[in-house]
């Protein structure tokens, strides 16, 4: 709850939390974004199982494609490591979206650079690497396509071995330091990106 002020400079209650309005204006947001829009920060807060809050974040930079690429051909990516968020601009350049994701959780884990998305996989099924083996024993070799499924419903897999973008089946990971090297989305949002990305859409991460 917090207080506003109305034309006449009178204090009014608002039934709002800071997280309702801040979720609000995220998701009420045009689908097409101004590439002028300053930057900003958006924090989502959840509790967990004793309690505590846990702390999801991206902020939003601006950027700009011609800095990054010579043309739109087949559309762009560009994955935003600091900031946590992915932006999509189409081959016609009339389309531009931004979406939040998790991101590697260390600098080791995370590769820079230029690709594109080599294959479309609806209901990808899961294998840890080696090295992720080596992190966590316990973690299972196989993992089908379904809910329990770390990748989510949709994956776009990127000219690096082992290296997606995808959904995930733990949306507390989204806006956090949360994957062994992968571009995590909400599934709802990965279906969307699925179905605008192409092979041969271009990819970097920065």
């Amino acid at each position: 709850m917090f207080y506003v002020k109305n034309m006449y400079g009178k204090k009014g209650i608002c039934n709002w939390n800071r997280r309702r309005f801040l979720l609000s204006c995220l998701f009420s947001a045009p689908v097409i974004i101004n590439t002028t829009t300053n930057l900003y920060s958006q924090q989502a807060v959840d509790m967990n199982e004793v309690g505590q809050p846990n702390h999801n974040i991206f902020t939003f930079r601006a950027i700009d494609w011609e800095n990054h690429f010579s043309n739109r051909l087949n559309g762009i990516i560009i994955a935003d490591t600091k900031a946590r968020c992915l932006h999509f601009w189409n081959e016609k350049g009339d389309f531009y979206k931004v979406y939040p994701t998790s991101v590697p959780l260390t600098p080791e884990l995370t590769r820079v650079g230029k690709t594109t998305v080599v294959k479309k996989v609806v209901g990808p099924s899961w294998r840890p690497t080696e090295a992720m083996l080596k992190r966590d024993p316990k973690l299972p070799e196989y993992v089908g396509p379904g809910p329990e499924n770390p990748l989510g419903t949709h994956a776009l897999y990127l000219g690096w071995p082992s290296y997606r973008i995808h959904g995930t089946n733990d949306t507390r990971k989204i806006g956090r330091q949360s994957s062994s090297g992968c571009i995590g989305l909400y599934n709802e949002q990965i279906e969307e990106l699925f179905n605008l990305a192409k092979i041969g859409t271009q990819v970097k991460l920065i």
